[in-house]
């Protein structure tokens, strides 16, 4: 069973930076987009940055010019750098495809940004 697995959540004051890792058994050479996706209570689940095959990216206009995605094909590890965080970006971080893959969900990894 496929899964996605995020790592490196945790507990930020406003205008600190995370590294978010996401691992998978899958190949990523065989996948056209990843994603990462974030989710507070109450809310969908929404991408807020992606990269192809060729490794272009977009940014959700809510993180644009603070999170930088990146991949290492040969580990098959997604990244998620977040600089200049946010009260506003705390929420449940999660990888997947895009489009999402109902079955490959894994349980997130948590960022809080607060003084």
């Amino acid at each position: 069973q496929v899964q996605f697995v995020e790592s490196g959540g945790g507990l930020v004051q406003p205008g600190g930076s995370l590294r978010l890792s996401c691992t998978t058994t899958k190949n990523f050479e065989t996948i056209g987009v990843l994603g990462w996706y974030r989710q507070v209570p109450g809310k969908e689940r929404r991408w807020v940055a992606r990269i192809n095959a060729a490794e272009s990216t977009r940014y959700s206009d809510s993180v644009k010019g603070r999170f930088t995605i990146s991949k290492d094909n040969a580990k098959n590890t997604l990244f998620l750098q977040m600089n200049s965080l946010e009260p506003e970006d705390t929420a449940v971080y999660y990888c997947n495809e895009i489009p999402s893959v109902a079955g490959f969900w894994g349980q997130g990894t948590q960022v809080t940004v607060s003084s």
